[in-house]
């Protein structure tokens, strides 16, 4: 897997998730902290940054009214009832831990459901880079991490999901998803894998 043709895409690395103040931290708290998935995600970030590898963040931002959400359910309901992701708000700002690299991250904006290619200029992007390779970090594993990787399947792209370095709602939904989902149009592995198969192992 050369850098040149793989694209990093993170989900969901916003303070309503990651921070420890953030609306919906408890939805992924356990299951982060179980595998260090910021530790692992800074970590592959690091090693990724001086390389040709694409590197992009697809935020998810809400109108204070939340038009955007017509009858929503589930957990696009959860976010609106509890008032998560409002564009210019502190939970909607992407995690300090990611400042750093702000400079090397390119953020698509447009994300309004799970999907990170939906109402997103995210293929193009990837084509234009001609980007063969995807890699998914990030939220929630079971509803972001899962509608993208499939819609970058269906569309061609050969998708690797990282298991430490995306978060569940439970430690058992990270382990079912992980070994017996995403393994039906995925690769799975752990950052340091991924790092050996860019050739990168010497950064680990």
């Amino acid at each position: 897997m050369k850098p040149q043709h793989t694209a990093l895409v993170l989900i969901g690395y916003q303070n309503d998730y990651f921070s420890p103040t953030g609306i919906l931290h408890g939805v992924i708290e356990e299951s982060s902290k179980v595998t260090n998935v910021l530790v692992n995600t800074v970590h592959l970030i690091q090693c990724l940054a001086p390389t040709p590898a694409l590197i992009v963040t697809t935020p998810i931002f809400f109108t204070p009214n939340y038009e955007e959400l017509i009858d929503p359910i589930g957990i696009l309901k959860t976010i609106k009832e509890v008032g998560a992701f409002q564009a210019g708000t502190p939970g909607s700002e992407t995690i300090k831990e990611l400042e750093p690299f702000k400079d090397r991250i390119l953020e698509v904006p447009g994300k309004r459901g799970f999907n990170a290619f939906i109402n997103t200029n995210l293929d193009e992007i990837l084509k234009q880079q001609g980007v063969t390779n995807i890699v998914l970090a990030g939220a929630v594993t079971s509803i972001c991490i899962d509608s993208t990787g499939r819609a970058a399947h269906e569309k061609g792209y050969h998708v690797t999901i990282l298991s430490d370095c995306t978060s569940a709602r439970t430690v058992l939904e990270q382990e079912f998803y992980c070994s017996g989902i995403f393994p039906l149009y995925a690769e799975v592995v752990a950052h340091s894998e991924l790092l050996e198969r860019m050739e990168l192992h010497s950064l680990v």
